[in-house]
């Protein structure tokens, strides 16, 4: 069987055929703790070292780094988790063959449960680096060992039991946002109300929040955090590790999209040093699609969430280093190496750049837009939106595949979703299955020649939507809470503007022949060392773009992640030509 299942909400199942139940995984506990025999077992000494603990030693403490993965040869180690709010559960008692750990332990991200010696304890202990290099290296071993740890990670998504208690009102925006955050980076969360968590109102009468600190979260160590920012969860988490300013990365890779992920992949994979920086969650829009049905090799279709956290694994598995979320603010191109400037201060540098950056959601130019994003509109459609309109009528509005695939994925939640186009048709505009499909769901109604108008509330929360049909000019208003908009994007490029990179007059970055016709012209920084202009490469030697970012590009995930890995082996062209003295040691 092959390698494929990934981290993902525990409703969005993987190819179909996924585990999301207790039963689903009862099925298959047979991979996800399987005993090693002695002859594996003694093929994995050389990666690490024996080690004892006494009876009732905590070998893993939730919330710290620690072993990657311990192989038991006696005794017994029971792993148990905390709800947050002072519960604690077994989770699973390892014996003598077994192994522990769970997809993070690739990357030494922080232990999401406990681990107690259970009798005189005794395993081989072996660090992230050395559980990367096994499950590379035996090839048919490393395949079950991976796919154990990444079911036993859907688990703990699905018991919804494990990792940080987030204690709020469910609607709160704070709190939808911090679980989208959570959510699209396929890390474990717990939602606790408290007018209905008797736990969760002692610790909310004890800190006494105000409106504004909503949402408070207990993070696996049990510290309390008051509202915290995607960076500060980020730290708690392990998603944003400590980066090392001093060290000259062979790629520094700018998004984690499906463009990002396929680079790191083949870079690590070719044994180059690589970090990729995402400011959200690894995926990009890609990740937000409900479900992909004309991606090769999935016939029966995948969601943009699954298809990313393969490739999210995948880039761990060889080596890549992923920092989320990490905001660049500008890139040095004047520089060797080249230097990106974080926005929270720090620099990093690199020999070359990948530009995967893709694009940000348009916003239609509605007055008091702002205003209501987070509390009824919305630029994405996973289950934590589709939870908020169960029943309801919506809006959504574009006629793009996007767009096509969010109505297809909330007509199953919502009572009505009503869609709004500005054209005639969705023909010009989106893949035919789609328009297809749409005009076989008969709670998708289809507003033509129509747009909207204009948003209104109670409070702080949408509550009105007013829509027009631009050839009879009538408008409709509707009590309507949630708004879905998917009316397309624009590069996400102006970060670069200090840095002179070639933009065509959208400001989608020129790459390869399309540089030489530019007005702005040739960077001449090492320009004597290279032959020619590669296709992926910008006016900068040693910058890259791909992706939806890149002018001319398909806008589509597989032309993106061809050119992910089409720009690594142009990488390794122009990193022969650097001269030898400027390529500064690791």
């Amino acid at each position: 069987m092959p390698n494929s299942e990934v981290p993902q909400t525990p409703n969005e199942h993987e190819d179909g055929h996924g585990p999301t139940t207790v039963a689903d995984f009862a099925r298959r506990a047979h991979q996800m703790y399987f005993a090693l025999t002695a002859a594996e077992i003694k093929r994995l000494e050389r990666f690490g070292q024996v080690m004892r603990w006494p009876d009732g030693s905590r070998i893993y403490v939730a919330g710290e780094s620690s072993y990657a993965m311990l192989i038991v040869l006696k005794g017994k180690i029971a792993m148990s988790r905390d709800d947050g709010m002072g519960r604690s559960s077994l989770i699973v008692e390892y014996g003598p063959g077994q192994f522990t750990g769970e997809v993070a332990q690739l990357t030494n991200r922080p232990s999401l449960a406990h681990g107690d010696a259970r009798g005189e304890f005794e395993a081989i202990a072996i660090n992230s680096e050395s559980l990367r290099r096994i499950v590379v290296a035996e090839a048919e071993l490393g395949e079950r060992i991976m796919r154990a740890l990444i079911l036993r990670r859907l688990k703990l998504i699905q018991a919804n039991g494990s990792g940080p208690a987030l204690i709020g009102p469910a609607e709160a925006p704070a709190m939808i946002d911090l679980q989208n955050f959570l959510s699209s980076n396929g890390h474990p969360y717990t939602v606790r109300d408290p007018l209905l968590d008797a736990q969760a109102a002692a610790l909310v009468a004890r800190l006494r929040p105000k409106p504004a600190d909503w949402p408070l979260v207990v993070c696996p160590d049990g510290s309390v955090k008051i509202r915290p920012s995607m960076v500060e969860m980020g730290r708690c988490l392990g998603l944003l590790p400590e980066l090392d300013a001093a060290f000259v990365y062979d790629i520094l890779v700018v998004g984690a999209g499906p463009a990002g992920l396929a680079a790191a992949v083949y870079a690590a994979s070719e044994g180059l040093s690589v970090l990729v920086l995402e400011q959200r969650a690894y995926g990009g829009q890609a990740g937000a699609s409900a479900r992909i049905e004309n991606y090769l090799g999935f016939p029966t279709g995948i969601s943009g969430r699954a298809l990313a956290g393969r490739a999210y694994v995948q880039a761990h598995k060889f080596g890549a280093d992923v920092a989320i979320p990490a905001r660049v603010a500008n890139l040095h191109c004047d520089e060797f190496p080249l230097r990106l400037a974080l926005d929270d201060g720090s620099a990093l540098h690199a020999r070359s750049v990948v530009l995967a950056c893709g694009a940000q959601y348009k916003r239609p130019p509605l007055a008091n837009l702002a205003q209501f994003e987070g509390r009824g509109v919305y630029y994405w459609a996973s289950s934590i939106e589709a939870r908020l309109c169960k029943s309801e009528e919506i809006v959504l509005v574009g006629g793009g595949n996007s767009a096509g695939q969010a109505a297809v994925y909330l007509s199953t939640h919502a009572g009505t979703v009503r869609m709004l186009i500005r054209g005639a048709g969705l023909a010009a505009t989106m893949s035919s299955y789609l328009v297809e499909r749409i005009a076989a769901t008969p709670n998708i109604v289809l507003h033509t020649h129509t747009e909207l108008a204009q948003l209104d509330g109670e409070g702080e929360c949408l509550a009105r939507v007013t829509w027009k049909n631009n050839l009879s000019g009538e408008s409709t208003t509707a009590h309507i809470r949630n708004v879905f908009l998917f009316i397309g994007a624009e590069p996400n490029t102006r970060w670069l503007d200090a840095c002179g990179i070639c933009v065509d007059e959208h400001h989608f970055i020129r790459t390869g022949s399309d540089v030489m016709q530019d007005p702005c012209g040739d960077t001449p920084h090492y320009s004597a060392y290279m032959p020619r202009r590669a296709a992926l490469e910008t006016s900068v030697p040693g910058v890259f773009a791909i992706g939806d970012v890149r002018a001319n590009s398909t806008k589509r995930v597989a032309g993106a992640v061809g050119e992910g890995a089409a720009v690594v082996s142009q990488i390794h062209a122009y990193l022969a030509y650097i001269p030898a003295a400027k390529r500064l040691p690791s």
